[in-house]
């Protein structure tokens, strides 16, 4: 589905989005200014990538540790088993546990990928013990401490 998006996302909606990326909170106006763009077209663009579902939403960014969770770590878990409703459960369990970032079910020797923030080690023995062992479907995990995060250079060309 993905895929279907960025074909049909030209060179002007890359600029585009490149632009909203760099300055989220940029109004319209100052967005097509940088961009060498009537308003118009880029409102009308940005409405566009809306609706075809490119633009799936804005979100805040929060920093963990301003808000006392220091710590964040990746969780490796192994399944036991695969059927359908117990990895379902698990995946909608994950994503609701306090202190989870992110959550990927991925392929390969690892089943899941969960990646979390917490205030020291207790709490992260915690989110292991308490909601993700806990589930019959998981045979293992394994963690890993993140010590420095940073973003991606992503999809987009340079504003």
């Amino acid at each position: 589905m993905a895929a279907a998006h960025t074909a049909s996302a030209d060179e002007l909606d890359l600029r585009i989005l490149a632009a909203l990326t760099a300055q989220p909170e940029a109004p319209v106006k100052q967005l097509a200014a940088g961009l060498g763009i009537p308003a118009s077209t880029c409102a009308f663009r940005l409405r566009a990538l809306r609706s075809r579902g490119v633009i799936t939403g804005l979100h805040v960014v929060i920093d963990p540790a301003a808000l006392g969770a220091a710590v964040q770590a990746m969780i490796r878990v192994r399944l036991a088993n695969h059927n359908k409703s117990g990895v379902d459960a698990l995946f909608d369990a994950l994503v609701t546990a306090p202190g989870v970032l992110q959550v990927f079910h991925i392929a390969g020797a690892d089943d899941f990928l969960v990646h979390v923030a917490v205030t020291d080690a207790a709490a992260l023995r915690d989110i292991v013990l308490e909601h993700i062992t806990v589930h019959d479907v998981v045979r293992a995990t394994e963690t890993q401490l993140v010590f420095e995060r940073r973003e991606g250079s992503g999809m987009l060309p340079n504003p």
